[in-house]
C-alpha cells in the first residue's frame, strides 16, 4: 500500500471539512461568522462540521462574548495542523503521480 491516497485523512476529505480546516490553517483563530461566509455554508452545517473535527481532535471550538453579545471562536489544535499538512502533503503526491 504505497499510492499516497492511503494518506488521506477520511475526516478531512470531506469538500466542507476540509474547507474548514484550509481556512482555519491560515489563522491562529476565526470567528464562526468568518468561516461560515468564507465556506459558505449555512450556520447549522458549520456547527455540525466543526463538532465532527473537534470530536477528531482537530479543532477547537472557544465561546465567549464581545461587549454583550455572544460569539464562537474556532482554531486549529496543534494535532489538527499536523493532521491537515499532512492531507495536504498526500493530494500533492496523488497530483504529482498522476503524470
Amino acid at each position: 500500500m504505497s499510492h499516497p491516497r492511503h494518506a488521506l485523512d477520511d475526516i478531512i476529505h470531506s469538500p466542507v471539512r476540509f474547507s474548514i480546516m484550509a481556512t482555519l490553517a491560515a489563522a491562529d483563530k476565526a470567528e464562526f461568522a468568518y468561516v461560515r461566509d468564507t465556506v459558505e455554508v449555512t450556520d447549522p452545517v458549520l456547527s455540525k462540521q466543526a463538532a465532527l473535527l473537534e470530536k477528531a481532535g482537530y479543532v477547537k471550538i472557544t465561546k465567549g462574548y464581545v461587549g454583550k453579545r455572544p460569539r464562537t471562536w474556532l482554531s486549529l489544535t496543534t494535532g489538527g495542523r499536523s493532521a491537515f499538512k499532512a492531507h495536504v502533503e498526500a493530494l500533492r503526491a496523488i497530483t504529482e503521480n498522476a503524470g
